[in-house]
């Protein structure tokens, strides 16, 4: 088990980023973090450190280092995590239950964040429409898995719960530039759940972030457009 702090190169804005530093805070493992925006909203200017330069192969947040060893992209950071500490896991410790959870990680991967994704890189209203329904309708699979436990994958918080919280945490933001739809009534009783954690108290956004997240995209969507006609 380690025994020095993890340092996590990531960004507040990034929802890859939240899922690992909510991992870190969920289980009590002494971390801190190396401020390195996304390449999107990178400002010029900017300095990368070299060090996550030599160390992150697409050179995109997250990546962690432990005890000089690197490693980037979140589901991976996640795992091994779990290899490296062995308090406060975020796993099950049956094969199944285990099982439960990363088939959930992997779905919400896919089927939550692509859609929500859509919604805040979306330029066109009905294609924005079109990845605000999408996710609205991965919102009732979750609310399928609410019905029979407190948590995504049980009756604990597991990894699940890091991957929702790059979701929750934007999720005011995501309203303002285009989801529309209500979520399932389950889901917006575990995202209260979720605020009651310890890790969401790091990766919760004040309203000046959401400000900002909204108004970065809404600039973005300006300049796309602008170049269209």
């Amino acid at each position: 088990m380690s025994t020095s702090p993890v340092t996590l190169f990531g960004h507040w804005i990034c929802p890859f980023s939240v899922r690992v530093e909510f991992a870190l805070a969920q289980r009590g493992i002494d971390y801190v973090v190396v401020d390195v925006p996304p390449r999107a909203v990178r400002p010029k200017g900017f300095v990368v450190p070299e060090e996550f330069i030599a160390h992150s192969p697409k050179l995109e947040v997250p990546m962690v280092k432990i005890d000089g060893e690197y490693l980037a992209d979140s589901i991976p950071i996640l795992e091994w995590l779990e290899e490296k500490f062995s308090d406060s896991s975020l796993l099950p410790t049956d094969d199944a239950g285990k099982a439960v959870v990363r088939e959930r990680v992997e779905w919400m991967n896919k089927y939550v964040y692509r859609p929500m994704i859509g919604v805040y890189y979306g330029t066109d209203a009905a294609l924005i429409q079109e990845s605000s329904v999408a996710f609205m309708k991965a919102m009732e699979t979750v609310d399928q898995w609410l019905q029979t436990s407190p948590w995504l994958a049980g009756e604990t918080p597991t990894l699940a719960e890091a991957i929702m919280a790059g979701v929750y945490t934007r999720l005011d933001g995501l309203r303002q530039l285009g989801l529309t739809g209500e979520l399932p009534a389950s889901v917006q009783q575990h995202l209260e759940r979720c605020t009651q954690l310890v890790g969401w108290q790091k990766v919760e956004w004040s309203t000046e972030q959401t400000s900002d997240f909204v108004g970065r995209f809404l600039k973005f969507r300006e300049i796309q457009n602008s170049g269209k006609n």
